[in-house]
């Protein structure tokens, strides 16, 4: 019955559009704690649907599985093709795990509008899970744009900070800006693919699947425009270094709820490997691309790290951090081997769980002292055992202690620059230095020590709403730190397809001297586990 289920049910639909069905039923509740309930409700059932698609999920295959398709707009190649894969399905579960903790979190710290800010919470839910199960370029791009709405009332409504009017549109413009040039270079990519289908007269004339495009060469003088088009669209979200002055802003004046999302989900980054890399191989191994996006990567690790070292606010801290964490991962994927790739994917996961937690440390300590400067803590670890003993250990995970998720997605990304060049990894190792010097500076500061003139006497310790949340987190840091072999598992067979992808490459000199090279080319299948056709 359940393989009947899940070979015609389409779940991933389910999965993109009940937040949002949720969030219109919101509307018809005036009550806050039952709009909070109801909230809280359609995130679990989000949550009960992901974990099915990880569990029913087949490990070990590069094969495209749960896969939808229905032809949207057939005269211009545009369709609702929706799908899963070891890269994009535990960003999947990663999304509705930390949308049920905001929701959670939100419940007392949220006391004005509070039926907005869920729907726009919602809302937030399904634009983001159509970034992850998107293959159709074009039905990516929708969801990608369509995240700015409710992000840009999040923040502007709900943040706490004098200047979160500016964030919010700052954030709006620089997303906006590199959306245009990634519309370009996608479609630069239809266009490529019309050429390639008029001279092999094929049925097909257009198209913006993913699927479908991987089968056609492009030629690289193409494939650097492309790439490079892309890459401004992605740097701009991600934020890749020096396109990131937005983000401290973001995350200084935005709620946590907001700040947990952009911390925590590497949209940029997940689409350089989703989209930029395997359509564009033979581009992003180039010498000369390698070069930049690395030594990018290099300077956000040290800039970062540097930054958040003289950050006496522990919100900026983090935003500098996630600057600095974000470079290893671009490090990592432009490492462009087996270890380096895999490294990135799974740290991109990682962050989900270390940096989001470290957002919620920030959040408890707001909510206690109505600030976040270090000159309002010190000792706190007399008053609050529990707090601090979370802060610490999500803090290590963040650092990459072994033990802890932060450390095995660090290494294979150590292992995977060394690999591809000597200076790649020994740059980044002192990022490691620095990122361990920073938070265990603040923690020694803020949480040790005597207790602090501006502590509050009254200071309670996690209430069980918090304490839902730092135990959460602290289980999936623990568990990948100790036992990473299930979630390896998952992206093996991806992440393998994607290196054979880099190693065939795409190029053809021109359109009618390439298909023996055609043959070749290392594809995705497009069906194998569950599969829902229309």
């Amino acid at each position: 019955m359940l393989e009947e289920l899940a070979a015609g049910f389409p779940f991933l639909s389910c999965l993109l559009f009940l937040p949002v069905v949720g969030a219109a039923v919101l509307w018809l509740f005036d009550e806050e704690d039952m709009v909070r309930t109801a909230a809280l409700f359609v995130s679990l059932v989000e949550l009960v649907f992901a974990v099915f698609v990880l569990i029913r999920f087949v490990p070990e295959s590069a094969a495209i599985q749960f896969a939808e398709r229905i032809q949207w707009i057939p005269a211009l190649g545009i369709s609702y093709h929706l799908g899963v894969d070891g890269i994009s399905v535990l960003f999947v579960g990663l999304t509705a795990f930390l949308t049920v903790l905001v929701v959670i979190y939100s419940w007392d710290t949220v006391r004005h509008q509070v039926k907005l800010y869920m729907m726009c919470l919602l809302a937030l839910e399904t634009t983001t899970m159509g970034v992850f199960v998107s293959l159709d370029l074009i039905l990516f791009f929708v969801f990608w744009e369509l995240m700015l709405i409710p992000s840009y009332f999040l923040i502007k409504l709900w943040g706490g900070g004098a200047e979160r009017h500016y964030a919010a549109l700052k954030y709006v413009l620089y997303t906006l800006l590199g959306s245009v040039f990634m519309l370009v270079g996608i479609a630069l990519l239809n266009i490529n693919f019309h050429q390639w289908a008029s001279l092999h007269r094929t049925d097909q004339v257009y198209s913006f699947d993913l699927l479908e495009l991987l089968t056609v060469p492009v030629p690289l003088s193409q494939q650097i425009l492309i790439f490079w088009l892309m890459f401004l669209g992605f740097a701009f979200k991600a934020p890749v270094f020096p396109f990131h002055t937005w983000l401290p802003d973001a995350l200084l004046e935005g709620p946590i709820g907001m700040a947990v999302v952009l911390a925590g989900l590497k949209l940029g980054t997940f689409g350089f490997m989703r989209f930029s890399i395997p359509l564009l191989p033979d581009a992003a191994k180039s010498e000369t691309v390698v070069t930049v996006v690395v030594v990018l990567g290099l300077c956000a690790i040290l800039y970062g790290a540097w930054m958040a070292l003289i950050q006496p606010d522990f919100r900026r801290l983090l935003a500098y951090s996630s600057i600095s964490h974000l470079g290893f991962v671009v490090v990592g994927l432009f490492a462009l081997n087996y270890q380096g790739l895999q490294g990135s994917l799974l740290t991109m996961i990682n962050l989900g769980f270390s940096t989001a937690g470290l957002f919620f440390i920030a959040g408890f300590l707001y909510s206690r002292q109505q600030t976040t400067q270090l000159s309002a803590f010190g000792g706190m670890a007399k008053q609050v055992p529990l707090l601090a003993t979370f802060f610490l250990l999500i803090g290590l995970a963040s650092i990459g202690l072994p033990g802890t998720n932060g450390f095995v997605g660090e290494f294979l990304i150590l292992l995977g620059a060394f690999k591809a060049k000597w200076w790649f990894g020994a740059i980044a190792v002192l990022g490691v230095i620095f990122g361990a010097a920073y938070f265990l500076w603040y923690y020694e500061r803020a949480m040790l020590g005597p207790v602090g003139k501006a502590v509050k006497d009254t200071m309670q310790d996690l209430q069980l709403r918090e304490l839902v949340i730092a135990l959460s987190l602290s289980i999936m840091i623990i568990w990948i730190g100790l036992y990473p072999a299930p979630f390896l598992r998952i992206m093996n067979g991806s992440v393998q397809a994607l290196v054979d992808r880099l190693n065939h490459g795409t190029v053809a000199a021109d359109y009618t001297d390439h298909s023996s090279r055609f043959d070749k080319l290392t594809v995705p299948s497009r069906v194998e586990g569950p599969v829902t056709r229309h």
